[in-house]
């Protein structure tokens, strides 16, 4: 069965907000809260794999300590303009 699309959008609210590393539930679960409802499909999609990404990489990535994998450029640059990281 389908995931519906509420389920989507409720699914990765939660996995924003509960990550494992407190920064990372900050950044990314405000910018869910944020963004979630006006992200299109293929938006969803990109979160969604970025989102299996390890926590430390991520943070690297959105703080601009190491530079960002180029298929992540355009939403961390939006995650980290979001949280005021860069």
């Amino acid at each position: 069965m389908a995931e519906t699309p509420e389920n989507r959008l409720k699914r990765m609210k939660m996995r924003a907000w509960h990550r494992g590393m407190k920064e990372m539930d900050i950044i990314l679960g405000n910018f869910a809260d944020a963004s979630l409802n006006v992200m299109s499909g293929e938006e969803l999609d990109d979160l969604d794999a970025l989102m299996e990404e390890n926590d430390q990489d991520l943070y690297q990535w959105v703080t601009g300590q190491v530079p960002t994998p180029a298929q992540f450029v355009t939403l961390v640059e939006r995650i980290a303009q979001h949280a005021g990281a860069r």
